[in-house]
């Protein structure tokens, strides 16, 4: 491995000098500091022969008539390579020290072209701002075309993840991402307040908590869990039921309907596109509409274990009720809905966006559908 170049200060290489000579040795000087002894052993003779550490200072007259000598040839060099350009207008000479830079100094070819440094970076800082300003706008339009395609969801850390994605990645900070945000007015559905409704009491059905909070599965469709939420259709509350597998929180099946029932969670059941003997358990809480017969029947005929949440303890299903938070946030308080038909289309469109397109902090920034089809 390549040993990365250092520079030192004056100061600290006069501290190394006056170590060794207060008695600690050269060996462990070098290894304490991580530097070469060949160095130590430059810097304590320089100290002790002209008290600098200057390697102008040091050097002999023949190196430093050598010296004068070459920077005397890179200067006719220079010369020659651009003498073409001194009758040139102001333009046609910055162009010329611009693209030179790597080889001159600007102050030498500003002298052999007869124009002020000044002047040089004046222009150079204009043509600076003109490329920062075409970025700036570039970038704008990235931010906003992010936001969008987010459905008015994403935040500065889901924008800065998706604009290191791009075919051309782009290392933007936050804060310059919400300084582009605010001056677009563009604000997420997540800073505006939302309602929490009263929740009715629970059956005390005698199944336990088999899920216990193990919330990261390694098998897909191993564990999925689910809830109801309420969705403003016209002038009436209907409902939602979304099933999602812990694996890679997929939603792998959902339905809306008029009644919070049994029926509407059996329908969100046959919505499943996998082979329901992979499931192994079912998580939800302790609704009435989740704990009856006919999910029972369901469950029995795929061999699926039932699990149930505490009494009173939304934690025990954290994951579909932080889906619903978001469900809810990014979707439904979005959207005015004049009948169930449209729900139903218009949820379904939801659910492939949230599986296919948006990303996720939980799982390293990548849809559910792209962490799923990652190598095991």
């Amino acid at each position: 491995m390549t040993r990365q170049r250092r520079t030192f200060t004056p100061e600290f290489k006069l501290q190394l000098v006056k170590l060794y000579e207060n008695g600690k040795s050269r060996a462990d000087i070098a290894r304490e500091y991580d530097i070469t002894p060949s160095a130590l052993d430059r810097w304590i003779k320089n100290h002790q022969e002209t008290g600098s550490f200057s390697a102008k200072d040091n050097r002999t007259e023949e190196e430093n008539e050598m010296a004068r000598l070459r920077k005397e040839n890179q200067r006719l060099l220079m010369e020659n390579d651009i003498f073409k350009a001194s009758g040139a207008d102001h333009g046609t000479k910055i162009n010329v020290i611009r693209n030179n830079t790597h080889k001159y100094s600007v102050s030498a070819m500003c002298a052999v072209l007869d124009i002020p440094t000044s002047t040089y970076y004046y222009h150079a800082d204009l043509s600076g701002k003109r490329e920062k300003k075409v970025e700036e706008i570039a970038l704008t339009k990235e931010i906003a075309s992010i936001f969008k395609e987010s459905r008015n969801n994403y935040g500065t850390r889901k924008i800065k993840k998706e604009l290191m994605r791009l075919s051309k990645p782009k290392q933007v900070s936050r804060r310059r991402i919400g300084r582009i945000m605010n001056e677009l007015g563009l604000v997420s559905n997540y800073t505006v307040a939302q309602f929490k409704p009263y929740k009715s009491s629970c059956n005390e059905a005698p199944v336990k908590n088999e899920l216990k909070r193990e919330f990261n599965q390694e098998e897909q469709l191993a564990v999925i869990v689910s809830d109801l939420t309420y969705v403003r259709v016209g002038k009436k509350w209907h409902y939602v039921c979304l099933f999602v597998d812990l694996f890679n929180r997929e939603i792998i099946g959902y339905s809306a309907g008029k009644n919070k029932s049994a029926e509407l969670v059996y329908q969100a059941i046959s919505s499943i596109q996998a082979n329901l003997h992979d499931v192994k358990m079912f998580h939800t809480d302790r609704g009435k509409e989740f704990d009856n017969k006919l999910i029972s029947e369901a469950l029995e005929t795929f061999g699926i274990q039932r699990s149930l949440s505490m009494k009173g303890c939304p934690y025990d299903n954290a994951v579909a009720e932080a889906t619903f938070k978001v469900f809810k946030t990014e979707f439904a308080n979005q959207a005015h809905f004049t009948s169930l038909e449209q729900l139903a289309l218009e949820l379904g469109d939801y659910v492939h966006w949230f599986n296919n397109l948006r990303i996720h902090g939980t799982l390293g920034y990548l849809t559910p559908v792209e962490f799923k089809l990652q190598p095991l």
